[in-house]
Parts: C-alpha cells; sequence; structure tokens
C-alpha cells in the first residue's frame, strides 16, 4: 500500500492538513491515519462535564476529508523506516509514503508524586473512553481539587463547579493563568472564582495524594490536608514525539519535534505539525511550549501547502500564541507577549491601557465591560502583545490583536487603525478600546520626548 501522503494523527493538526494538501495537490493520493476510530476536539474536552450534553457531542469529524478521497486508517503506526519511507502499524500493515506528516499530539503530564494512582485521580486526556469514566465519576463525587490554574484547569473547574461540586484549585505558581496573563488580569481571574464559591490556593503545591485504595484527601508541601473524593491533574501537557525520536529524527529542547519554518523535520520529506513539535516564540525565538489547536492548524495549513513544493513563502518564523477562555461569563484573550516575558526576553517595554464598554450606549442589554492591555517594544514601538478581559467580543477582538502582532504593528499603526462600529456589536467608534489602549501609550511616547 502506498500513498502520495500519509499523516499520522487524527486531531485537529491532521485534519487541517489533509483539507490543504487536498486544496493544494488535488491529484494526489491522501491517507490518515489514527489510533482511535472516534476522536474528541481537544478546545471541547472541559466542556463534556457539564455544558455539553454528553462526551460524544465533541466528536470531530473526518467525514469531509473522506468524502474528498482521502482514505482514513483506524490503526496505530509503531514504527518510521526514514530510509524506506515506509511505516509500520500495530496491525502489521506496512504503508509507503512519499512524503510523511506526523501529527501525533501531546500527553497529559502525570507529576512523580504519591498516590497518582489511587482511584479517584484523572488527568484531562485526549481520549473519549478516559474523560467518559471521569465524567461519570464526578457526578457521584461531592468536593474535587483541582491541580494547576492554567486555561484547562480555570475551563475544568468552572464545569465541574456547574455540575453542582465543591471545588479547590490548587497552583504552584503565586497567582491563576500565570503563563498568558499579567498579574492584574490574573487577579481579577482569582477574585471572579472566588465570587463562585471557588477556592483558590496560589503559592501551593501538592506533596501526596493519599487514601486507601481511592482518594480521600490532599497533602500540600505546607502541611495543610484537604479532604476530598477526587482529584484533577491539569499540569499541563508534553509533546508525543516518541516516534519522531526512534525513527531517529531530532528532537528539540522541550521535547518537541524540532522543525524549520515549513514544518520540514531533520529527515528528508518528514513534515511534523501540531503540539507533538517544538514551536519559537515570535519576537524572542527562544523554543516555546506552546501547545494550541489554533496553532496547530497554523502549522498545518503551512505544511499541508508546501508537502511537494513551496506554495506558501512563509517569512514569520515564530509563533504568537493567541487564547482565548470564558471563566464564569468573563471571557479572556491574550496574543502575544506579557509585559513578563517581554521584559524577561530583554526588551525595553511601555504599555498602553483602556477600559470602555463593547456596545454603544452602554446602557443598552447585554453590554459588558472590556479591559484592554497593550505591550510595546520601547525602541521600535512595535507590538509584541496584548490582554483583553470582558464580554464575548474579546473572543474575536484578541484575534485582532494576533494579526497586529504577526504584521509588526506600532502604536501609531494601532492609534489610527480604521475600524467598523454598530450600536448593537462593538464599542463606540470614540473610545474603541484597542485604539485608546493604543492612545494611551502613544501619550507615553510623546511625554517622554517633551
Amino acid at each position: 500500500m502506498k500513498f502520495d501522503a500519509v499523516i499520522i494523527g487524527g486531531g485537529p493538526a491532521g485534519v487541517a492538513a489533509a483539507e490543504t494538501a487536498l486544496a493544494t495537490y488535488p491529484k494526489k493520493k491522501f491517507a490518515l491515519i489514527k489510533k482511535e476510530n472516534q476522536t474528541l476536539v481537544p478546545c471541547g474536552i472541559p466542556y463534556t462535564l457539564a455544558t455539553l450534553d454528553s462526551v460524544e457531542s465533541d466528536i470531530l469529524s473526518t467525514k469531509g476529508i473522506e468524502s474528498k478521497g482521502v482514505e482514513v486508517i483506524v490503526d496505530e503506526v509503531k514504527e518510521i523506516d526514514v530510509d524506506g519511507k515506509k511505516i509500520v502499524t500495530a496491525s502489521k500493515k506496512e504503508i509507503e509514503y512519499d512524503r510523511l506528516v506526523i501529527s501525533t499530539g501531546s500527553r497529559a503530564i502525570v507529576p512523580k508524586i504519591p498516590g497518582v494512582e489511587l482511584d479517584g485521580v484523572f488527568t484531562v486526556p485526549k481520549d473519549i473512553s478516559k474523560i467518559s469514566k471521569m465524567k461519570d465519576a464526578l457526578k457521584k463525587m461531592q468536593k474535587i481539587v483541582v491541580v494547576g490554574a492554567g486555561f484547562i484547569g480555570m475551563e475544568v473547574s468552572d464545569e465541574i463547579h456547574k455540575m453542582g461540586k465543591d471545588v479547590t484549585v490548587v497552583e504552584a505558581m503565586n497567582r491563576v493563568l500565570p503563563i498568558a496573563f499579567d498579574p492584574e488580569f490574573s487577579l481579577e481571574v482569582q477574585k471572579i472564582l472566588e465570587e463562585n464559591h471557588i477556592r483558590v490556593m496560589t503559592s501551593s503545591r501538592v506533596k501526596e495524594i493519599f487514601g486507601n485504595g481511592k482518594v480521600e484527601g490532599v497533602l500540600l508541601e505546607s502541611g495543610e490536608r484537604i479532604d476530598v473524593d477526587g482529584v484533577v491533574l491539569s499540569i499541563g501537557y508534553r509533546p508525543e514525539s516518541s516516534l519522531a525520536k526512534n525513527a531517529g529524527i531530532f528532537i528539540g529542547m522541550t521535547g518537541g519535534i524540532w522543525t524549520d519554518e515549513y514544518m520540514r523535520t531533520s529527515a528528508k520529506d518528514i513534515f511534523a505539525i501540531g503540539d507533538c513539535t517544538e514551536h519559537k516564540e515570535f519576537f524572542s525565538r527562544r523554543p516555546s511550549k506552546l501547545k494550541l489547536a489554533s496553532t496547530a492548524a497554523f502549522d498545518a495549513r503551512v505544511a499541508g501547502a508546501n508537502l511537494f513544493n513551496i506554495r506558501l513563502i512563509r517569512e514569520i518564523k515564530g509563533n504568537i500564541g493567541i487564547f482565548s477562555t470564558s471563566i464564569f461569563g468573563q471571557t479572556l484573550g491574550a496574543a502575544g507577549s506579557t509585559e513578563r516575558d517581554a521584559m524577561e526576553s530583554g526588551f525595553e517595554t511601555f504599555c498602553g491601557n483602556s477600559t470602555a464598554v463593547d456596545h454603544h450606549p452602554g446602557t443598552l442589554p447585554n453590554t459588558s465591560k472590556l479591559k484592554v492591555k497593550l505591550v510595546f517594544s520601547k525602541t521600535s514601538a512595535v507590538l509584541l502583545g496584548g490582554q483583553i478581559m470582558g464580554g464575548k467580543s474579546v473572543g474575536e477582538m484578541i484575534n485582532v490583536l494576533g494579526m497586529a502582532v504577526q504584521n509588526r504593528m506600532t502604536v501609531t499603526d494601532l492609534v489610527t487603525l480604521q475600524i467598523g462600529t454598530h450600536p448593537l456589536l462593538t464599542s463606540s467608534p470614540v473610545v474603541y478600546p484597542i485604539i485608546t489602549a493604543a492612545l494611551d501609550a502613544y501619550s507615553k511616547i510623546h511625554a517622554c520626548e517633551e
């Protein structure tokens, strides 16, 4: 069995790569190999606990690419023969390829602490059977500790709270959402959690999970003991790069597969995309552990278009990292560097801030307050990143900032941004929050010049 291109992995990156490759090379023969018959949409996994009716409501379908001619094979790839340009599956099939795309994703981190093997301790894997098991178990529990206050930890905590459970969040760092947001945003999120009766314990580490066969409690390094029925570990994910490593493909500093700007690996005619790869920060070019479905889809489009020859010239050699989430009805978005990250990368910065409402006048129904922070390079006045908090409009507004970062827009570019507005849909054109935050930063430049 031979194909022009084989994609290993049926997640968002794999499907997006197939879609793009089909559009670019319609005469080629493609196959996509995935381990499970049903694959979950990763970003929707937390919402299977309460918001969605069932775990099966979060299935990522491959019917679209199958209808266009992609052969979908349910099997597990066990070996890549780089020199022979073939793969070997668990069912002993040998499949030859001209081009290969590795999209094996990531796996949840399980910390090495006593008690992680107890019944009632869960991670948040991308596996439908395991998520279903966790949901059924949580329904029978009342007190749950969520370890980790990143995006998944926050979303899982919100969902478990919706199930009517008592939730305690334990975070090793000194605030929630510590990677994507600066302190002033993190503190507001923590306040929202606590107002909704979720206990938040920052600067706290789990020393042990204890119980007799099943979870009975958590012991913190401080000596405090929390009696609970269940524990959800949400402390991040590791690249699933062992298949590539075993094939002799170069692995980067973060454990992800190294790729160039076209997602080509160190092995000829082999590409890698998504969570299994090592990304680079957009401005600093430092290795990044960024793992987002949106980033994976970006990787996939680059790889899919350039499989057989360079069709899309990729001048941008780093990843921005554009996040959004919703916690108790408050939407948060972040794009690019935080002020802290920029300074740690060696940039001198200045910031602009603004508050506004997302309708005009603000007395209209369903109006939300917006808070915006923009981070600029002091020397060039280029936008390094931004953070927004408010209503649902934040979900798309943060993409505007992502585009601004990608195109290296300056504070002047943002002050003179041309926009379209409508009373029911956007903030006022007079106090559009991105522009007014840029104007706040702009005024600081000129104040320094006088």
